[in-house]
């Protein structure tokens, strides 16, 4: 039981940034996908493919701040991407023929620093003891993109297997979800880095 206190732990420590490593080596060859979306349908509400037809349905709202925590951040792309109801990443290819995660979205933030995401729930990634999770990834207007933790889930059953030090660390993101009107909902205010650089 230890032992898997322990490496529930690790894996869930490495698991915090692995949506980089894995859009870099897997799908995206040295672009973020972050930048893979149609400006001219960029606002900020999106509805991840597959969502009428999944069953779980999931709406994640909140509000960007920047660093300060009081003032909301306009014009900030949030990128998600989350496997499916079995944990599974389903992989497609565009018309130039690079994989891409299917379940996938952005929105941008309009002047109130708010977005809105309809969506389900993911399941747990079968071959791993990782916490199931939305991977998310910010880019700020004139600032290069980075990795922020996933979302994490308050119902999730691996929750009672990680040490109180990995349970503190997932709070940032936990989704704390709620069923409304035959959708679960959930909450989550997303506070930007002051560490990132401008693009020179």
């Amino acid at each position: 039981m230890k032992n898997l206190v322990l490496l529930s732990c690790i894996t869930y420590m490495i698991s915090v940034f692995n949506i980089a490593y894995a859009q870099e080596h897997v799908s995206y060859k040295k672009r973020s996908p972050v930048y893979d979306y149609s400006e001219k349908h960029l606002n900020h509400t999106d509805t991840i493919p597959d969502f009428d037809s999944k069953p779980n349905k999931l709406k994640i709202t909140g509000t960007i701040y920047h660093s300060d925590g009081t003032t909301p951040a306009k014009d900030v792309i949030l990128y998600i991407c989350q496997s499916d109801e079995d944990g599974n990443y389903v992989m497609k290819r565009d018309e130039k023929r690079k994989r891409y995660v299917h379940h996938q979205g952005w929105i941008k933030t309009d002047t109130d620093g708010r977005y809105t995401f309809y969506t389900f729930m993911p399941g747990k990634y079968m071959r791993t003891k990782e916490l199931k999770q939305i991977h998310r990834i910010i880019k700020e207007p004139g600032k290069p993109e980075y990795a922020i933790k996933s979302f994490f889930f308050n119902d999730d059953p691996l929750l009672p297997d990680l040490t109180l030090a990995c349970r503190a660390n997932a709070v940032g993101s936990m989704l704390r979800i709620e069923e409304k009107d035959g959708m679960f909902v959930a909450s989550k205010d997303i506070k930007l880095s002051k560490d990132i650089i401008l693009v020179q």
